[in-house]
């Protein structure tokens, strides 16, 4: 993942951008979520990194999840709170693909 796809989707310093992946998604979560965009989700936390400006020290990378990261935590977190894998669509899963 890189600091210019994570603001090519639409997440920035400034908000998500409006017509924007980052929009859809902020959309389609708040709906199955019955209004709200939880925080730690897939969009609050790619948020987070666009408002940052810097997607480097999360351990989210092109060749996958460095260890010992905030992303590898995430991951496991996710993993254990699921019976032990990381469901599709789930936040790791889609930080990851950006």
């Amino acid at each position: 993942m890189s600091d210019q796809n994570v603001r090519n989707a639409g997440f920035t310093s400034s908000g998500i951008t409006r017509g924007s992946l980052a929009s859809s998604m902020m959309s389609q979560e708040a709906k199955a979520a019955g209004g709200g965009v939880r925080s730690g989700g897939p969009t609050a936390t790619l948020q987070e990194m666009g408002a940052r400006g810097s997607t480097h020290s999360s351990g989210f990378t092109s060749s996958g999840i460095s260890s010992r990261s905030p992303a590898s935590q995430m991951m496991s977190q996710e993993a254990c709170s699921h019976g032990g894998g990381t469901p599709r669509g789930g936040t790791t899963s889609t930080v990851q693909s950006i």
